[in-house]
């Protein structure tokens, strides 16, 4: 089986997240392109910007587990989505370590923090999502060790 490439990678990605907007209520894909190209700029390879344009697919069920572990895709990719993948109930400290054991996903969650953290994204929200959200990005970037 040949492995998706990247641009097939972000057609699917896209298309899994049609009609889905971030909380400023801009086109979901323009986070996950940002992450990508992130992921691109810090040095990443093709599977971990794989992973960064599917790293919210699992999480937001725009794509299943099923779809996933079935892709053309490499097993260090598939490994990454998931690391990245936040579950019900965990704790921030379980979904840290996860991130940290998992080669290749931290770089793809520094490029998730970077961009959500981004002062002009944040910007457009109102003033307790701001803070909370600065808060959450602050622990997370700090139980990484980033």
């Amino acid at each position: 089986m040949k492995a998706m490439s990247l641009a097939e990678v972000e057609a699917i990605a896209r298309a899994a997240h049609a009609g889905q907007t971030d909380k400023a209520g801009r086109p979901y894909a323009e986070h996950l392109q940002a992450v990508a190209e992130g992921v691109r700029a810090r040095g990443g390879d093709d599977e971990q910007i794989a992973a960064a344009w599917l790293h919210d697919a699992v999480e937001d069920d725009a794509l299943s587990e099923h779809w996933l572990a079935e892709a053309a895709l490499s097993r260090r990719t598939k490994d990454i989505v998931l690391a990245v993948t936040k579950r019900a109930g965990e704790t921030p400290e379980a979904y840290a370590r996860r991130v940290l054991a998992t080669p290749g996903a931290l770089l793809v969650k520094e490029a998730d923090l970077a961009h959500n953290a981004n002062p002009a994204r944040l910007a457009v929200l109102d003033a307790p999502t701001r803070a909370r959200l600065t808060e959450k990005y602050a622990k997370m970037r700090t139980l990484l060790g980033l």
